[in-house]
């Protein structure tokens, strides 16, 4: 028996993934601890038939889990791997575990493993998901669950740490390729999210580490934390999104990746945003004796919406644009010749740059796509240059929005005409800056897709602020259960 280290592993209906992970660690002949918040299916089957010891504790969250795991189990090796029952050792950590001695480690209280997480099947390689460094083996009796923590599980060891780098773990949870579980667990997720925010607005939480930017992975993710908490709500999930997608390349991700990102960085924490203003704003509004539970129903309500309009208003402009086009599959002559509106929006930029660049002492010939200043060549606007994408997801979220139906609507429209507005500047700065046979690697589209997100981000916010200003009462006493 290993008398270095045991495993810790907590379960739920884990039939499908524990085989897999204790088929990973077998020959690490080590002790296997199990707790179980009452599985239905046949993961105590399987944890009985691999020797395995299990304890029962009804699941709060994740902390409060961890922290009954570490102070229930009889551990008699100096260290203890804790792992979900959707990861896997892979053979390259299994031989350093194989090869691992406390003694060679007596100054070391925490080992960070490198985790590889996949979704649908496909690993997550950017967007902040690779090298991505989680503290999962821990000095027995020295290391422990943090209890700050609602949802965002972590353990705290003091003293010095270790980072094994090529020591990874895979993390696939299987029951995720029904985007329906998925859903409903990160709705779940929401409501602890959000009362855990609403705590540390009241000062009822703290951190429990140090927030430092150059410190462990964890610190670093507590002095992320802090600057997150610190955003506008409702503006920062959309200013993650763009950063995960452009700054840390998540949309090299492919589909499949594209879709984690927009669900784990802009849906859910926009959901975790609605939430934390019902929480603060049911608060305030009811009295101790009529105080209950905040409900979901508001968030997800616009939340499905947005969702539902942006698909909506995306599709059909992705069909209208095959309808308008002569060699498109669902080409219709009469929309293409009486109600082609996206040929209307290209004439409305081509000419309104044009009559930019005149006002300036250019010459400018254009046709229907084509835009030529003499000694400065010629820019071309297809399709992706119009903005539709952007004018799509701005249109879903300020309609979807429950706000007044004027402000609205007036909200709507300068908004739309200062995305094209702004599309415009940038077509007279690439007309008279842009060099296309120098091969610099410059993406305009790239460029001007953040630029205006965090535009659009930043004026979301006031906008949601001065239509709702009673949403947004941080300094206020809160009485919350």
């Amino acid at each position: 028996m290993n008398t270095q280290f045991s495993f810790i592993i907590i379960t739920f209906n884990e039939e499908i993934h524990l085989p897999r992970l204790l088929n990973s660690i077998s020959d690490l002949d080590a002790a296997i601890y199990i707790v179980d918040s009452g599985s239905t299916d046949g993961t105590l089957s399987i944890a009985e038939k691999a020797g395995t010891t299990v304890l029962q504790n009804p699941f709060v969250n994740h902390p409060t889990q961890w922290d009954f795991a570490l102070k229930n189990f009889d551990i008699k090796t100096p260290w203890v791997i804790c792992l979900d029952a959707d990861q896997v050792v892979t053979p390259e950590l299994k031989q350093r575990l194989l090869n691992f001695r406390d003694e060679d480690h007596q100054n070391i209280n925490g080992i960070y493993f490198n985790r590889k997480n996949f979704f649908k099947g496909v690993w997550i390689k950017h967007g902040g998901y690779s090298p991505f460094y989680l503290l999962k083996m821990i000095r027995y009796n020295v290391g422990y669950s943090d209890l700050n923590e609602n949802m965002d599980h972590r353990f705290i060891v003091p003293g010095n740490i270790e980072v094994w780098k090529d020591g990874y773990i895979l993390e696939e949870n299987l029951k995720e390729n029904n985007i329906s579980f998925w859903i409903a667990k990160h709705n779940r997720y929401s409501d602890l999210v959000a009362q855990e925010e609403v705590e540390r607005m009241l000062q009822m939480r703290s951190q429990t580490l140090q927030p430092r930017f150059w410190g462990s992975p964890d610190e670093r993710t507590a002095w992320l934390k802090q600057l997150w908490w610190k955003m506008p709500r409702y503006a920062r999930p959309m200013i993650y999104f763009i950063y995960r997608m452009f700054f840390q390349l998540g949309i090299l991700d492919g589909r499949i990746g594209v879709i984690f990102h927009f669900l784990q960085a802009f849906w859910f924490r926009l959901i975790v945003d609605v939430k934390i203003d019902e929480l603060l704003k049911q608060k305030q509004q009811q009295s101790p004796e009529t105080t209950e539970p905040a409900g979901n129903g508001s968030a997800m309500r616009f939340v499905l919406s947005f969702i539902a309009l942006f698909a909506f208003l995306y599709l059909f402009n992705d069909w209208f644009i095959s309808a308008a086009n002569p060699k498109g599959r669902y080409y219709v002559p009469f929309l293409a010749d009486h109600l082609n509106y996206v040929r209307g929006l290209r004439w409305v930029l081509i000419q309104s740059t044009a009559g930019v660049l005149r006002l300036f002492g250019y010459s400018a010939v254009t046709n229907e796509i084509n835009l030529l200043v003499p000694g400065h060549g010629t820019i071309q606007l297809i399709y992706s240059c119009l903005g539709l994408g952007i004018i799509v997801f701005f249109s879903a979220f300020v309609i979807a929005y429950p706000a007044k139906l004027k402000p609205k609507l007036l909200f709507l429209v300068g908004g739309i005409f200062g995305i094209e507005f702004l599309n415009v500047i940038r077509f007279v700065l690439l007309e008279l800056f842009w060099d296309k046979k120098e091969k610099t690697g410059f993406d305009h589209h790239t460029i001007f897709n953040i630029i205006i997100y965090l535009i659009i981000a930043v004026a979301l916010y006031f906008w949601i602020k001065r239509d709702t200003p009673s949403t947004h009462a941080e300094n206020k006493p809160v009485d919350i259960q």
